[in-house]
């Protein structure tokens, strides 16, 4: 990985590119992010960032976390993570990493925590096909067999029933960046990516360049 980026979710919109195409976007308010400490190979056994993200209120902030931005003068921040980059040595503690690490034309990978719908049948939640819908149909969307007269007769682990859907880490791997905005820290990306509006995500390099 060699540079990586967290971001707000701020929403979708459309733009018109230079060829007249109009294409849906989102836009992501990227970093600034704090780097708060450098891991080495020496001291931690790995190359890392560890990197805050997100203004957070004093009162709000736990006592590790106050002193940990305090030992290197900056305000706390709400979310910290590692970036495990190839290079580090260009990165000082107490640096910025802002929108500009990406430009037009990169593709990125960005994990995110998705929507959380709550319970959903299987229908909804594993794209099963319902029974028919005609009068004297007694099966319409249930969950299935449930292996009756098999050998084990029960029911078997991974089997796709109702239960909670979303809410779980997702990767939207090789998307577009249409356009940075350096002054506002701003990156559009092409298509949709995970979760609500104000989700935190994660961007990096594409690992499949």
């Amino acid at each position: 990985m060699k540079k990586a980026i967290l971001a707000k979710k701020l929403g979708m919109t459309q733009i018109f590119l230079e060829t007249g195409e109009l294409i849906a976007v989102t836009v992501l308010s990227a970093g600034p992010c704090v780097v708060v400490q450098k891991k080495t190979i020496e001291n931690d056994g790995y190359n890392a960032l560890k990197v805050g993200f997100g203004d957070v209120k004093i009162k709000n902030a736990i006592k590790p976390l106050i002193g940990q931005f305090k030992k290197i003068g900056a305000e706390p921040k709400k979310v910290l993570k590692e970036f495990k980059l190839e290079d580090i040595s260009g990165y000082e503690v107490g640096a910025e990493i802002k929108a500009d690490v990406f430009a037009a034309g990169d593709k990125v990978d960005i994990s995110g925590i998705s929507k959380g719908k709550g319970t959903q049948g299987p229908i909804k939640r594993h794209n099963q096909s319902r029974g028919p819908m005609s009068h004297g149909s007694k099966y319409h969307r249930g969950t299935g067999s449930m292996g009756a007269a098999t050998s084990p007769g029960r029911v078997m682990k991974g089997k796709k029933m109702a239960g909670h859907m979303g809410a779980e880490k997702v990767t939207v791997q090789n998307l577009e960046v249409v356009r940075v905005d350096v002054d506002k820290n701003l990156i559009l990306i092409k298509g949709s990516v995970p979760g609500p509006k104000n989700n935190v995500l994660f961007i990096k390099d594409t690992v499949k360049s």
